[in-house]
């Protein structure tokens, strides 16, 4: 490898108070020598890891980066299979852990890819930026549709004059009507405010459109500043959705999902038809079937009685092995999954969610939703969790979340289903092109839904009594 590169080692690794010997220096040269074109990417992601090491000192010899280098080559391997089962079946089970996190750039306008370790137990910047990328995410959505982008001129203005999007700090010494967009918070006790990545404004809450309205949750606000410095709200809800195909179109070749991509010849199969139309008629065994915990009801380990009650933060991993082995002898195709979990079903992208979440989403309101539209609260529940991009928009302290894997929830581009293993009744919406619906209890009511992705009809059933 060249002397330059030799040179760009170092100084890399003296910036991180790193210094080498001859024997480590040879071991990173020769790991860079695997990745043409992207050496410094690698380099990067080789001293990420190392700084999660425990280093006898900050004078590095062989062994320490080998270690490094091991594991590294061992995620890369265990990627490159990832990916090639993706790409060739048709059916994949992504785990919540395992999910690609993108992160908005506002600046370069485009998600860039995190790579490097996501630790289980973020910093306090972790914190911070959860609530960040939240707002990142719906704000990049908003920033292209029309009503709400910057007027051209000679542009007919609408009934509410400009719908620009104005910044919360440039609401200082302004009259007139604005638009502005921030997360609701609570900064004292009983005022709320509204806050985005410039400043807060202390407002009034009104009940206007559907959905649940929480703290935290990212809302569109128009309204008039006033002499005391507070926003006076005159209408607010949800920022718009964006179809899903739209969303995808703006960043292709980014997989948020994480299933991977299908090859051509497996997305356009119009030969099959023809084929296909011959068993129509014919009754056909289901391809999967999913449940749906709680499956640690009871305590498992007799030892230490603990498994009944695990951590109720989010994401959640899925069930260990030395609980399932002995399941897995008997159903050897069984797959135990985190929570929440993504199916991807050849084109389709389906969301599962295991949680009571209606019912803390209504005890966490901050208002009683509008009932103009619907007064049925699952549809409340959907319009919020499709509208915010994920799918448990409350406040971390009514339900903890891991810091760095918040974009496990995300929902964006919006999937074409979601499933919410909730503890309310049974339930079917269809939201703008989303399908979303509760199966209900099995194991209480003997409720439980047949879905057909192929023309994504969800049929609401039940054992008779």
């Amino acid at each position: 490898m060249s002397g330059t590169m030799r040179n760009k080692v170092q100084r890399k690794c003296k910036m991180r108070g790193y210094t080498l010997k001859v024997e480590a220096l040879n071991e990173i040269l020769s790991f860079l020598s695997n990745y043409e074109d992207a050496e410094d990417e690698a380099l990067d992601l080789l001293l990420d890891e190392l700084q999660h090491q425990s280093l006898k000192s900050s004078i590095l010899d062989k062994e320490p980066v080998q270690r490094v280098v091991s594991l590294l080559c061992e995620a890369g391997s265990a990627a490159e299979d990832n990916l090639s089962t993706s790409t060739t079946s048709s059916f994949s089970v992504i785990d919540a852990f395992l999910i690609p996190k993108f992160r908005y750039d506002p600046i370069r306008k485009m998600f860039c890819e995190h790579t490097g370790r996501l630790p289980i137990h973020g910093d306090a910047p972790a914190k911070a930026w959860l609530y960040r990328d939240r707002f990142l995410l719906l704000s990049q959505r908003l920033s292209r549709i029309p009503q709400f982008s910057s007027p051209s001129f000679n542009t007919e203005l609408s009934e509410f004059g400009s719908c620009q999007i104005s910044q919360i700090q440039s609401l200082v010494g302004r009259t007139g009507i604005s638009w502005v967009m921030g997360v609701i918070s609570q900064l004292e006790d009983g005022h709320f405010y509204l806050e985005d990545l410039t400043a807060a404004v202390e407002i009034n809450l009104y009940k206007i459109t559907t959905g649940y309205f929480s703290e935290n949750t990212i809302v569109l606000a128009q309204g008039e500043m006033m002499l005391d410095g507070t926003f006076q709200v005159q209408t607010f809800g949800f920022p718009p959705l964006e179809d899903r195909e739209k969303s995808a179109s703006m960043f292709t070749g980014l997989d948020y999902f994480g299933g991977g991509t299908l090859p051509k010849e497996d997305t356009t199969m119009a030969k099959l038809e023809t084929v296909l139309d011959g068993y129509e008629d014919v009754e056909v065994v289901p391809s999967l079937f999913v449940l749906m915990g709680n499956f640690c009801s009871h305590p498992f380990n007799l030892s230490y009685n603990s498994f009944s009650s695990p951590s109720t933060v989010l994401p959640r991993c899925a069930l260990p092995k030395y609980i399932t082995e002995e399941l897995q002898k008997h159903i050897p195709n069984a797959i135990f999954a985190s929570n929440p979990c993504r199916i991807k079903f050849y084109t389709q992208e389906i969301v599962f969610f295991r949680q009571d979440l209606l019912y803390r989403m209504r005890r966490s309101c901050l208002i009683p939703p509008s009932t103009e539209e619907t007064s049925d609260p699952f549809e409340h529940l959907v319009a919020t969790i499709t509208h915010q991009s994920h799918l448990c928009p409350l406040p971390l302290s009514v339900q903890p979340i891991i810091w760095n894997y918040d974009h496990c929830l995300h929902l964006y581009p919006t999937p074409h289903t979601i499933v919410l293993g909730d503890n309310s009744e049974q339930k079917a919406f269809k939201y703008t092109d989303i399908t979303c619906f509760n199966p209900g209890s099995f194991s209480n009511d003997s409720t439980f839904v047949v879905y057909r992705p192929c023309n994504r009809e969800v049929e609401l059933s039940a054992l008779d009594a």
